[in-house]
């Protein structure tokens, strides 16, 4: 009953079998290989769009790398307080824009609220030599409590920040899940509600170790700067193909989204589970595969000694992670402890 991260859980048997295939005779490296330019085209199609496409790989790197693309080392970016870039990369988008400024926002469930959103760009004027100007809005989606902004909610704050020479970066980690629950198109999510920048993540749903940089075509112009910062950084995989092999898997047929919905349903089940028991609360709605919940002292020591491993999160409550490998089973033995 493994619940502390998506991450603890292994890969997908398809996505291996992909970089086996992949390791068979040369191919070009630095991403100009065969597969690295399947896969592009493939998202040319999933996104409906043009596209420039970068690997990565992990999160951080591939937040760092887009943000450090995207805003000057004078400009600030707006983020919601719980963001991971704000929280949890310690200080990767600082040291790779060279100094740019996070501003973290407030909003409910990790989402930016529209009057945070207004109350600082009020306080940051255009062209103030004494303040960091605006210069990337970040949402994360799904967000740090496991809520999802509908491309609504992406548009309307996109519009906001879009009237200044700024751009929206996503931090997709989750994108997946998010997709599955809203039943939405990935355009619509993305560049058709704003989005400039996307890093669409594999490696919390099924990949090995698999994150990908999209730049829309508002800023593709910047992907030879994006590739410098690669390079430079020392995050440019020269056997790009094995990461390019995983996305190939991950993608055909749909099976990142087929994967995303098997743990969103496993967080709906444990959720629902739970709830249902005295003294329980749901912290925040469950709109992918995270579950926040309040549990008495007592219950949350009885999961443990049932073999149950999540996390304690800051604000008291505890964080339970689905993955695509989840299984029901589990789930019941985790409900069937609680009940005890």
């Amino acid at each position: 009953m493994n619940f502390l991260s998506d991450t603890t859980a292994p890969a997908h048997p398809a996505l291996i079998e992909a970089i086996g295939a992949a390791n068979a005779g040369f191919a070009a490296s630095y991403g100009a290989d065969e597969i690295s330019s399947r896969v592009e085209a493939r998202l040319k199609t999933i996104f409906e769009t043009d596209l420039k496409l970068l690997f990565a790989v992990s999160g951080t790197a591939s937040n760092a790398l887009a943000l450090s693309a995207l805003c000057p080392a004078h400009g600030a970016i707006l983020c919601h307080d719980e963001a991971h870039i704000h929280r949890d990369e310690r200080g990767a988008p600082e040291f790779f824009t060279g100094g740019a400024k996070l501003i973290p926002l407030a909003g409910a469930h990790a989402k930016i609220s529209l009057e945070a959103l207004d109350r600082a760009l009020g306080e940051i004027p255009e062209g103030f030599v004494h303040s960091s100007p605006a210069r990337v809005l970040s949402l994360s989606n799904l967000t740090e409590s496991g809520t999802a902004y509908t491309p609504a909610e992406v548009a309307e704050r996109a519009d906001r920040i879009h009237q200044r020479p700024a751009f929206v970066h996503m931090d997709g980690a989750r994108f997946s899940n998010a997709l599955v629950t809203l039943g939405c198109t990935p355009a619509e999510l993305t560049w058709k509600a704003g989005v400039d920048a996307l890093c669409f993540g594999a490696t919390k749903n099924g990949a090995l170790s698999a994150e990908a940089i999209i730049l829309f075509p508002s800023v593709m112009d910047r992907f030879e700067e994006l590739q410098a910062r690669q390079k430079r950084a020392g995050h440019m995989a020269p056997k790009m193909r094995f990461l390019a092999a995983q996305f190939e898997a991950w993608l055909k047929d749909d099976l990142w989204l087929d994967l995303a919905g098997t743990a969103n349903a496993h967080a709906r089940a444990l959720a629902g589970g739970l709830d249902a028991l005295d003294g329980v609360e749901v912290m925040h709605p469950v709109q992918g595969n995270e579950v926040f919940i309040r549990l008495p002292e007592a219950l949350g020591d009885r999961l443990v000694a049932a073999g149950a491993r999540f996390y304690q999160w800051p604000d008291g409550s505890c964080r339970f992670v689905t993955s695509w490998c989840t299984q029901a089973s589990e789930i019941s033995a985790l409900l069937d402890a609680a009940r005890a």
